[in-house]
Order: C-alpha cells, then sequence, then structure tokens
C-alpha cells in the first residue's frame, strides 16, 4: 500500500459499509476516513462493541465496592430469582464465568423470538444460564446471557446501566448518550439495525440496558475508549478505570477454538496478538475499537450493518498498522 488514495480505494472496494475510521499514533490522530456523508459525529450501532464497554463498567463497580469478588455466585446478585428443578449447574456459575465466555447455556440454537418479546430480558438470560455442559468451556453468547451483567449493574449499584456509565464513563469521556431505546417488534428491530440517525442504549421493556449489543456511539466516541486503554484506564489526568482491571480484561483467560477459527479472549476483550499485548472490541457489521500499546497505536472502525462484512482485522493488521504503526 502505497498511499493513501489507495487505501481508500481497498476500504471502498472491500469494506463498502464502512462509514467512518479513526487511527492514532502516540495519541494523536495521524488517519481518518469518512464516506457516505458521515462524520465524527454520526451515531453506529456498535453491536458486540458494547460487551466491552460493560467489561470496563464491572472493573468500575469492582473498584468502588459494589461487587466484592469476581469470582462471586452469579445467583448472589439476583436472590429473589427462583431457580428451576432439576437444575443444578446454575448455582455454581460465577461472574468470571460471564467475564471470560465460559459459562454454558441451556440451548443449542438461541430462541430470539422468546427472548425478545419476554418483559425482563435479564431474567430470560438467567432462565438460559446452566443446563448439562460444562462450566470453564469456551461458549461465546451474542446476545442472550450478557444481559445478566446489566442487571448486576443494576442490582448492585442501584442505578440503571445508562446513568451509572454517564456518571463514570461517558460524562468523564464526553461521550453522550441520550437515553433509552426501545422497541415494540420485529419490525421494529429491524429499523433499529439499519438507521443511520438513532442515537442512545437499547433497553429492555423493564428500561434495563442490554450488555452485549445495542449502543450507539461515534467514532470519536469510539477513538476516545481506544485512548482511555491505550492509557491503562486513565483520561484528562483522571483514572477512570483502575489500571489493573485493564490489565486483566486484555489478558488470556479463555479461547474460543473451532477447526477454522481461533481467537483468545480476556473480560469482554477480544485478544488479537499476545506478543504485542494488542486487543479489540469487535462488533457485528465491522466495529472495532483496536488498540496496540506496543506500537502506540489505535483503530477505531464504524460500520453500518450488514451480514457476512470481510474482517476488519484484516484491514488493520495488514494495511492500516503497517501503513501508520
Amino acid at each position: 500500500m502505497n498511499n493513501l488514495n489507495e487505501l481508500e480505494k481497498l476500504i471502498t472496494r472491500n469494506y463498502d459499509n464502512t462509514g467512518a475510521i479513526v487511527v492514532t499514533k502516540k495519541g494523536k490522530k495521524v488517519y481518518e476516513y469518512y464516506q457516505d456523508g458521515c462524520t465524527s459525529q454520526s451515531p453506529f450501532h456498535v453491536f458486540s462493541v458494547t460487551k466491552s464497554v460493560m467489561g470496563l463498567l464491572i472493573g468500575i463497580a469492582f473498584e468502588q465496592g459494589y461487587i466484592s469478588d469476581i469470582h462471586t455466585f452469579v445467583l448472589d446478585f439476583f436472590p429473589d430469582y427462583e431457580v428451576k428443578k432439576r437444575e443444578h449447574t446454575i448455582q455454581k456459575i460465577t461472574s468470571y464465568d460471564l467475564l471470560t465466555m465460559t459459562a454454558p447455556y441451556k440451548y443449542k440454537s438461541a430462541p430470539y423470538t422468546k427472548f425478545f418479546t419476554s418483559e425482563d430480558w435479564v431474567k430470560s438470560s438467567l432462565d438460559l444460564l446452566g443446563g448439562k455442559d460444562k462450566i470453564g468451556e469456551f461458549r461465546y453468547a451474542p446476545v442472550i446471557g450478557p444481559d445478566i451483567f446489566s442487571g448486576i449493574i443494576r442490582n448492585t449499584t442501584g442505578r440503571s446501566v445508562l446513568d451509572f456509565a454517564n456518571k463514570n464513563l461517558f460524562e468523564p469521556l464526553d461521550i453522550k448518550v441520550p437515553g433509552d431505546i426501545k422497541f415494540y417488534d420485529k419490525k421494529g428491530q429491524m429499523e433499529f439495525y439499519k438507521s443511520k440517525t438513532v442515537r442512545g442504549w437499547v433497553s429492555d421493556p423493564q428500561g434495563t440496558h442490554t450488555a452485549g449489543w445495542g449502543l450507539i456511539l461515534t467514532i470519536e466516541d469510539m477513538s476516545k475508549l481506544a485512548k482511555l486503554m491505550l492509557q491503562e484506564g486513565e483520561f484528562n489526568g483522571k483514572q477512570l478505570v483502575p489500571k489493573e482491571w485493564i490489565r486483566e480484561c486484555t489478558e488470556t483467560k479463555s479461547e474460543w477454538k473451532t477447526p477454522i477459527f481461533k481467537r483468545k479472549y480476556g473480560y469482554l476483550w477480544w485478544i488479537i496478538d499476545e506478543d504485542e499485548h494488542s486487543y479489540a472490541a469487535l462488533g457485528d457489521g465491522g466495529n472495532v475499537i483496536y488498540v496496540n500499546p506496543k506500537k502506540e497505536l489505535t483503530v477505531a472502525i464504524g460500520s453500518y450493518f450488514k451480514p457476512r462484512v470481510a474482517d476488519r482485522m484484516k484491514l488493520i493488521k495488514e494495511t492500516l498498522e503497517p501503513l501508520f504503526g
């Protein structure tokens, strides 16, 4: 790749649903890309990047004493939850198992219709947690399951996830998430996926915000979060997330292994290269917050939803990083 013109031809050709890219080196912007009328303030549904943001909120709650031990049994956070008869696994699952995606679930094929039409997505996630599979084996839960973290934040802090995030993370970063997003049928959900204007954070009928998807961020927001991670939880002279928690989030705790795919996992963050200690928050459609501490490089990519998109990590590792790193 010899010049920016070739780079942008490559992005347009192979990553056509990309709306914005920001690359920083040593804390300074070295490249910005926008298409389809996008600006630095255009909203993107970042899908599973939401999980990694939730990972930071759990760390803040832990630092503030709301969570005393990450190995606390999940059910200890939900004393009113009634365990179904003949269920003996859920009682042994800890928050650590959820953070590392090593908790089992009862379903083989996710019952999305039943889940989204329920009144309480946290309870629905608890209903599906456990089963016959072993605790400790990696099982990625894209939607059903992570909402348990939202319930933990809500029950331990007495605040909504968005209120807690605003006070402790978003406002110090000057990230504006205006309020709740709700939809009441599948049509509304599909319209949300396709929207290029909606802002906020999806919540269930109880007002509990999603933990696995549903957060809207701008490319500037994503770049700020990347900077926060690069600076080990510090931003503008204030330690927002404990340094030790950032380290725990970004060190290998588990691994997703399939015949054609292997990738390591920390606490709701993907480990990209252990030698360089690079890691990322990855969301459906090609949304990425990538951090390479060794090279002091960050990449934020905002993309619009499209099934079966090209791998953004290939773009980062083979093109952006060599060009700007």
